[in-house]
């Protein structure tokens, strides 16, 4: 096989693509981006996105894969226009085709058993050979073939490849050659008569008009026969472009072992579709001006197959956190609580005060307003709202060590005192805003000769429990002058239960 630089963009027709895959799993990531490069594409030049279900694998097919497979799409917003067409209901078909070419000389009856081929394969390979089909039922007769076929002996059918070289120009590989005399005689119908992967690949993409096939590299070896194939049956092979595959950051092919790898995984832990969605097209594909954060018609209006990359992409989750941080940002506080209503309700936060229309929704709201900076995925509001919503948090160890108990802040007892008399400064803050209550912290620490960090960081584990929050001001305010001494009250107490010697948590 040889590769060399990538074509320009050709044909007016308006594109028909498809996105085929085979529901024996979930919509994994590689295969996700691959519809969403043929949407793209059918978008960018007006064309169709095509859904078809490749379901011929009767065993491992099930529904509960194709519900995932429509679930994980429809989430990604990669809407088709048309489908699902199932495979498995063009059988008789691909059969028909099948028998087509073998009336035309082109395929030929293989009596061959898997024992047999087996054994001949281990013998060539033995003598360190490369072993392809032999081609040993070739040379049967049409008299011999039809006695055998009466005598109900089992029969493949094999494609009877042609010699010199398959060619095509990739989209985003460029002219790619195959010797066709490295490819064995390709079986089109198993012995049990159901037809194989590439015969149905091609008898469905003539029947839908595919103008271009846009997948994997780990399809590649595989064009060479269906372009065969598409020849044989008198059509002209439609436009190919294989993406590189994706890897984990270990440069190896993407898989389980890298963590998560169904779409719908990602969208059920917390990230927004259209940050996966922006995520995903940047794998292997950029605009060309260095921008990452594109809506959705940027990215149709930038797309090229001639702009993707044909080296692997590496799935880096860091750089995908950051985008669903970004749009996270943007989202209305009102989307973001629809959006997390189910884990508050099973966290137990949930109350009819804070739904919509209850007494507190405008509060609530704010309060999500204030986590989204600190946000990277859902989940984040659901752990940061937890002090918000409820008494039932713990102090963080290392928020109570770092901030209370390390040595140098003068252990328990200094830092107590310090509570309380930011208590009792508080106390007198009025209207109790964020820029009064800040001043009255500031004069107080300036009053006691100490800086306001001193203040500041004992005051926001007393709120949040925890050693980072949004502003503190901002947090003191929403939080409400009686409900913030009485949480300045509650760690003092709990620092009253400690020793230097004995930091920890507590409620």
């Amino acid at each position: 096989m040889t590769m060399t630089g990538k074509s320009g963009a050709g044909g007016a027709v308006p594109p028909r693509v498809r996105f085929a895959p085979s529901p024996t799993g979930f919509l994994h990531v590689g295969g996700g981006r691959t519809a969403l490069f043929n949407w793209l594409f059918a978008r960018r030049h007006g064309g169709r996105f095509i859904l078809r279900i490749e379901d011929t694998d009767r065993e491992r097919s099930t529904e509960a894969s194709v519900r995932t497979i429509l679930e994980g799409l429809t989430w990604l917003g990669l809407h088709w226009d048309e489908g699902p067409v199932f495979q498995s209901r063009g059988v008789e078909e691909h059969k028909d085709l099948a028998r087509r070419l073998e009336r035309e000389e082109k395929a030929y009856s293989c009596f061959c058993t898997t024992e047999e081929i087996e054994a001949r394969r281990r013998a060539v390979e033995a003598k360190d050979g490369v072993w392809r089909y032999d081609r040993v039922c070739l040379a049967i007769g049409p008299d011999e073939t039809r006695r055998r076929r009466d005598a109900g002996m089992p029969a493949a059918l094999r494609f009877k490849v042609p010699e010199g070289t398959t060619d095509w120009d990739d989209r985003v590989h460029g002219p790619t050659s195959f010797d066709n005399g490295v490819i064995e005689d390709l079986v089109l119908l198993r012995s049990d008569g159901s037809p194989t992967y590439n015969l149905s690949c091609v008898a469905d993409d003539i029947r839908m008009s595919i103008t271009h096939v846009i997948r994997g590299d780990d399809h590649l070896s595989n064009t060479p026969k269906q372009i065969m194939l598409y020849r044989s049956l008198g059509h002209e092979p439609p436009s190919f472009a294989h993406l590189p595959l994706i890897l984990g950051a270990d440069k190896k092919r993407l898989s389980k072992r890298h963590g998560a790898v169904s779409v719908t995984e990602y969208r059920d832990r917390g990230y927004v579709a259209d940050a996966m969605f922006n995520f995903l097209a940047l794998l292997g594909w950029s605009p060309g001006d260095g921008r990452e954060k594109m809506t959705r018609d940027e990215i149709v209006e930038a797309f090229s197959l001639e702009a993707i990359n044909r080296k692997g992409a590496v799935f880096d989750e860091q750089k995908l956190e950051w985008l669903n941080s970004q749009y996270i940002n943007d989202l209305p506080a009102e989307r973001i609580a629809e959006l997390i209503d189910a884990d508050l309700r099973s966290a137990g936060l949930l109350s009819a005060d804070i739904e919509p229309g209850g007494s507190r929704r405008a509060w609530f709201l704010q309060v999500l307003e204030a986590l989204k900076a600190r946000s990277k995925r859902m989940p984040d509001f659901v752990r940061d709202a937890r002090p918000f919503l409820t008494e039932d948090f713990n102090y963080q160890p290392e928020a109570i060590e770092k901030h209370l108990l390390a040595p140098g802040k003068g252990g328990p007892a200094v830092a107590a005192d310090r509570l309380r008399a930011l208590r009792e400064a508080l106390g007198r803050v009025d209207p109790f805003d964020e820029a009064r209550a800040e001043a009255a912290l500031r004069a107080l620490a300036d009053g006691r000769g100490e800086t306001a960090a001193q203040h500041i960081h004992p005051l926001r584990v007393a709120l949040v429990g925890a050693a980072v929050s949004p502003g503190v001001f901002s947090v003191l305010v929403l939080m409400g002058r009686e409900r913030a001494v009485r949480r300045l009250d509650r760690l003092i107490d709990f620092l009253a239960s400690r020793s230097v010697d004995t930091p920890g948590t507590g409620r």
